[in-house]
């Protein structure tokens, strides 16, 4: 019971979930758990089941695409205050990028497959939800494709 109202309290003071309803806030908390990972260490990968997001209490993630030959090519960094993995909320729920600690992080792993029934239960809470994640996908997607183009016409490509 402790490690759920500290949770609940992270998720409060969290950006993502700062101004949102206590009592819709508080459904959510059943299906967080703290999480750290080491310099290096995959969030996720692409292709994976993506069953989770996160949301980066310290630290900094890149955000990785596969190139053929090549090392991961960090497509965005996520840090601090910020949330990454949205692939969860849209169906097949696999994920198209690799996610990579760039240093200690410590985020709240928020489990979709245990959040999705709730959203489908509770529709004040899935407008919240869906409100806060598609300005994200929407900027990501924008920066992810600014960011490819960059690599693209970067001197010495072909």
């Amino acid at each position: 019971m402790v490690a759920i109202e500290g949770l609940g309290r992270l998720l409060a003071e969290h950006p993502f979930f700062q101004d949102m309803k206590p009592d819709v806030r508080d459904i959510v908390v059943g299906c967080c758990a703290n999480a750290h990972y080491r310099p290096g260490e995959f969030l996720f990968k692409e292709g994976g089941k993506a069953d989770h997001f996160y949301l980066i209490r310290q630290g900094t993630v890149g955000v990785e695409v596969h190139v053929p030959g090549r090392p991961g090519v960090v497509v965005e960094t996520i840090g601090e205050g910020d949330i990454i993995g949205w692939s969860w909320l849209v169906p097949p729920y696999v994920w198209s990028f690799d996610a990579r600690a760039m240093d200690q992080v410590r985020a709240i792993t928020i489990d979709g497959a245990c959040l999705r029934p709730k959203l489908e239960a509770n529709h004040e809470l899935g407008y919240e939800m869906y409100k806060r994640f598609i300005p994200i996908m929407g900027r990501r997607i924008g920066e992810a494709r600014l960011r490819i183009v960059e690599l693209t016409t970067e001197p010495g490509r072909d």
